[in-house]
């Protein structure tokens, strides 16, 4: 006789089967797509347009006023969007980081016991959040422009020499054994500060004693580039910024254009952060830090180790649309000449008639970025969650 279990027993169950109207629908918008992408054939060739991307390798014949890659006028067309979209990483990068240390930092303050620092970073929400993106950006452009000195005149503070035409920083010498270096630190040092912190999870999990980590992290990060540097041979030499003429020579130059982008992304897009995270913050019960007073911790212990990790793991879905909205709004960089992807991509469609295929590619782009961006964030999540799906069992 079967159990009231067993007779429950068989195979697992799986999603909804696709039904015959989902077919149907899914059809209908292929043959759509299907059906404009005829017709823009059709109206370009009777224009006398031959569709197709021949036009990638042929000499763009155009500067850029930065690139990060090896770029002049003589290449393609193929090699200045990749220098652009260079270009629009690293504004990215940047903003990212701004607006991360910025949102962090509004989101505690919001939530703190003082008065004054509350009503700052409300203040410092409403006043950014309620201005448009592109007027922030300009603001600051001018303020740049006019504010800062003239080259001949630039301002030098220890390393740094600024002026409205770009800070200027020392900078290793161009020495491909100093390249190599840099290139082996980046790629090692996270990975190897990322697997001790793997290891110190796992042998927290197991003996329930947590190893130091910044320790090892920061020895890692001194001991690691000190190997290399002798594994290599690295002179490690640096080139200072000098004034000569009308230019300085020597360092690495960031130009107002970038640092305008980036201040302007990092400061905007910082206010909407700080709010994502304010939210998560207060969404921590009272209980769980009162329970962290009572066992001694003190209010930076206790935010580090039970507010800040806890809200981490709930803001992620927010969070992703902000970083997705900053990554596809480094495109108003245009609006103060910095050479970005779409900068890039404007020129192009003026010099090529090329505007179906410039913009298919730019919008690809676009689009592998932010899938990227939100897939590597969906992930941690997703590998947080399930951790913590472990731990409750």
């Amino acid at each position: 006789m079967q159990t009231p279990h067993a007779a429950q027993d068989g195979p697992p169950r799986t999603g909804p089967a696709v039904s015959w109207s989902d077919i149907g629908v899914g059809l209908a918008i292929l043959a759509a797509f299907a059906l404009i992408a005829y017709n823009v054939h059709s109206n370009m060739l009777a224009a006398g347009i031959e569709p197709g991307f021949a036009f990638l390798t042929q000499q763009a014949g155009f500067d850029l006023s930065e690139t990060l890659i090896p770029y002049g006028a003589n290449d393609s067309y193929l090699r200045a969007i990749l220098a652009g979209l260079a270009n629009t990483i690293v504004v990215a990068v940047a903003s990212l980081v701004i607006a991360s240390l910025a949102g962090l930092l509004l989101g505690l303050l919001s939530v703190s016991k003082a008065p004054l620092a509350r009503l700052f970073a409300l203040a410092y929400v409403e006043l950014f959040r309620n201005l448009p993106k592109i007027l922030v950006l300009l603001v600051i452009f001018v303020a740049a422009v006019n504010g800062l000195p003239a080259i001949r005149q630039a301002l030098v503070l220890g390393p740094f020499t600024i002026s409205n035409r770009a800070i200027y920083l020392p900078w290793l010498s161009e020495d491909p054994r100093n390249t190599l270096w840099l290139i082996a630190c980046l790629l090692l040092v996270p990975l190897l500060v990322w697997l001790w912190v793997r290891r110190v999870t796992r042998r927290q999990a197991i003996v329930g004693r947590r190893a130091p980590v910044w320790p090892v992290a920061l020895a890692l990060s001194i001991a690691v580039p000190a190997v290399l540097a002798v594994a290599l041979g690295a002179p490690l030499d640096l080139s200072w910024p000098a004034l000569e003429g009308f230019s300085v020579k020597g360092g690495v130059a960031l130009s107002i254009q970038f640092c305008v982008v980036a201040l302007a992304l990092g400061l905007y897009h910082g206010a909407q952060i700080a709010e994502v995270l304010r939210g998560g913050i207060e969404a921590v019960p009272n209980g769980q830090i009162e329970a962290a007073a009572a066992l001694g911790l003190k209010g930076g212990q206790t935010t580090r180790l039970v507010v800040v990790p806890q809200v981490l793991r709930t803001v992620v879905p927010p969070l992703n649309n902000q970083f997705a909205n900053l990554l596809k709004n480094t495109s108003i960089s245009i609006a103060v000449g910095y050479s970005d992807l779409m900068s890039v991509a404007g020129t192009a469609i003026n010099q090529t008639f090329r505007p179906l295929e410039t913009m298919l590619i730019t919008m690809s782009i676009y689009l592998l970025l932010c899938l990227a961006l939100t897939g590597a964030l969906n992930h941690w999540s997703a590998r947080i969650r399930a951790r913590e799906g472990r731990g409750s069992r």
